[in-house]
């Protein structure tokens, strides 16, 4: 299994100067960016260690993680602009 990092600005390059602004403008969008960077930390640190976890854990922690991407996205969006 390879092991990538989903960091929100390698996942949407395009709208890095927007992630930056609404991390400092956007409490909502910081909050929920924070829990996808843990997230995506934690997700990364259990498949580097092979830690012994579950597969339905580590799925369900994979499709939070995703269900928080989505959300992230739409705000990007949704303002409308790309850097």
């Amino acid at each position: 299994m390879g092991i990538s990092s989903h960091e929100l600005h390698l996942e949407f390059p395009q709208y890095k100067g927007l992630i930056e602004e609404l991390k400092t403008t956007d409490l909502r969008f910081n909050e929920k960016l924070r829990e996808y960077t843990d997230l995506d930390h934690e997700i990364e640190g259990l498949e580097k260690r092979d830690a012994p976890i579950g597969d339905d854990k580590l799925h369900r922690l994979k499709q939070k993680r995703a269900q928080l991407k989505d959300d992230l996205y739409q705000t990007l969006i949704s303002n409308g602009k790309s850097s």
